[in-house]
C-alpha cells in the first residue's frame, strides 16, 4: 500500500488479477484501478513527481504517472528477477532499491535503480 496523502488517495495492489486500487480516503469509495506488474508487493508514491512505483515477483517494476487523482499512466516497465517483490524508494537520491531472492542459479542481492530527469 501507499498514500497520496494530498489527493486523499490510498493505492493498494492486489496479485489476482493484478490491480492497484486507488481508494478516495475522503469518501471512502474505490476511485480508479489499474493493470500493473503480477504478484506486486511493494508500492511506493511519490507526491513532488505525481509517481508511483509498483514491485512485483512476475519479475518487473512498473512506474506509472499520476495524470490527476483519478488518472494514472504507465509510463515503463522494467524487468528486474524473478521472485524480486522488496524494495524501497529513496526520494532524496531518485533511486530504487530492490532486493534480490536467490532462487536456484539466481544470486541474492541488492539492485539499484536511478530516475533519471
Amino acid at each position: 500500500m501507499a498514500l497520496d496523502e494530498n489527493q486523499y488517495r490510498l493505492f493498494v495492489g492486489f496479485r489476482s488479477p493484478s490491480k492497484i486500487y486507488a481508494y478516495d480516503t475522503e469518501a471512502g469509495r474505490l476511485a480508479t484501478s489499474v493493470d500493473s506488474v503480477g504478484d506486486v508487493d511493494d508500492i511506493f508514491y511519490d507526491a513532488a513527481r505525481k509517481m508511483m512505483f509498483v514491485i512485483g515477483g512476475e519479475g518487473y517494476i512498473d512506474i506509472f504517472s499520476q495524470q490527476d487523482a483519478d488518472h494514472y499512466q504507465l509510463m515503463t516497465r522494467i524487468p528486474t528477477a524473478s521472485g524480486v517483490r522488496t524494495g524501497l524508494w529513496v526520494s532524496e537520491l531518485n533511486r530504487l532499491y530492490v532486493a534480490v531472492p536467490h532462487r536456484g542459479t539466481q544470486e541474492a542481492g541488492i539492485q539499484v535503480y536511478e530516475l533519471q530527469p
